[in-house]
């Protein structure tokens, strides 16, 4: 808890004193003028709170009129809730991010709960992927839609893991996975697009682990890969409209619309843009970018291209985890390792989540800075998938890294 407080502090010095702004404090600003409906009536700071007038309604005006991201549900959505704590902060941004860094710290401790009582015997690691991995610290524990999305994953997967793995049909888990993935889909619901065919497919290999026969558990596997691939494709069709960019018909020219924005902006200012070349805008063209997009998500940006001296966090947080990645297959073997993979439903749940999200993530985004918060979802998922091929066929006493 205390490094999400430090990481809270430390973002708001940052944006204050480094950038001049940000949105973090766009958000908050937002939740002031919510606030101030407080001194007009309870009842129109009641209904801005959850969003109920109209844009244009004449009663509400002077206070929509003041917000940009009053149309945007999902922005508006996190100054709601900036609004509301701060009410308990004296409408200060500093105790207010860190009542965020605890409402984030309370879903990845959910999560730290979940894969700890998977595998007893590596708490420590678990404990350093999801707990510890420095860009979810400074990037999750502030006001922004990540660390709320960070909270709702990690009671999504808590709730989730209680009630269908072991069973526990609670009122209380149903409520905690009900509500967190109502939370992620109205700030960021493209997560739940890579989340849960991810989660889908964990669950059904999970049970299938208990038929002995191997031919009919690779027929069920061969059925589960099928119905969670096609209801995912349906899933995206039917939130075609809330996914904007991050659907199927638009995610292709938003690619190349941000790369082409992207290049355009590098010319005239020092940014920190990074190409992946040419991208035909369709969806044969945005796959054969696959890998580079999953490379630039987990790997990049590389020491020499660092700009700015908030790129070297970033630099040195992704060449480590490249080497931890060539270790781990280097160590266990391509071929040992791809057999731990496919024998651990576990393991295939943490890859499949992380890379769909890194190529979603990295295909559209084309620009370092903002890829650094974008990305945090998935960094803890693939720290711990490393970690499990990695100790499922080595000893304790053999580390991973000096710290793992």
């Amino acid at each position: 808890m205390t490094v999400k407080l430090f990481g809270a502090v430390f973002n708001g010095m940052l944006h204050y004193y480094y950038y001049g702004g940000g949105d973090t404090f766009n958000f908050f600003y937002h939740s002031g003028i919510i606030n101030s409906a407080f001194d007009d009536s309870v009842v129109k700071w009641f209904n801005l709170l959850f969003h109920l007038p109209n844009a244009y309604d004449i009663d509400y005006y002077k206070y929509t009129s003041q917000m940009y991201w009053y149309r945007d549900p999902s922005s508006y959505t996190v100054s709601s809730i900036a609004a509301f704590l701060s009410l308990f902060t004296f409408r200060t941004y500093l105790p207010t991010a860190v009542l965020f860094a605890f409402i984030s710290y309370s879903g990845i401790w959910a999560m730290f709960r979940t894969f700890s009582s998977l595998y007893p015997k590596l708490t420590k690691q678990v404990a350093i992927a999801v707990l510890f991995i420095p860009t979810t610290i400074l990037w999750g524990s502030a006001v922004y839609k990540d660390t709320i999305c960070m909270f709702g994953l990690g009671w999504l997967t808590y709730g989730v893991f209680r009630f269908l793995i072991q069973r526990d049909f609670s009122i209380k888990n149903i409520f905690l996975a009900s509500v967190s993935f109502l939370i992620i889909a109205i700030v960021k619901i493209y997560i739940l697009i890579a989340f849960i065919p991810a989660l889908g497919m964990w669950i059904l290999f999970t049970y299938t682990q208990s038929v002995s026969n191997k031919s009919v558990r690779r027929t069920i596997k061969l059925m589960a890969v099928t119905i969670v691939a096609f209801g995912s494709v349906q899933l995206m069709s039917v939130f075609s409209k809330s996914l904007g960019s991050y659907s199927l018909e638009n995610l292709a020219y938003k690619a190349e619309e941000t790369r082409q924005w992207i290049k355009y902006a590098s010319e005239t200012q020092e940014g920190s843009a990074y190409s992946l070349g040419d991208i035909d805008p369709s969806i044969g063209g945005m796959l054969t970018k696959f890998p580079q997009a999953v490379n630039v998500t987990l790997f990049r940006p590389y020491l020499w291209e660092v700009k700015k001296p908030i790129m070297l966090l970033a630099a040195l947080e992704s060449i480590l985890f490249l080497i931890i990645t060539v270790k781990v297959f280097y160590t266990v073997g391509w071929k040992r390792s791809w057999q731990t993979i496919i024998e651990d439903a576990t393991i295939q749940f943490f890859l499949i989540f992380s890379i769909i999200f890194a190529f979603a993530v990295g295909v559209t985004t084309y620009n370092f800075g903002s890829l650094s918060r974008y990305k945090i979802p998935c960094l803890p998922f693939y720290a711990l998938a490393l970690i499990l091929i990695y100790y499922k066929n080595r000893p304790l006493n053999q580390k991973l890294f000096y710290f793992i």
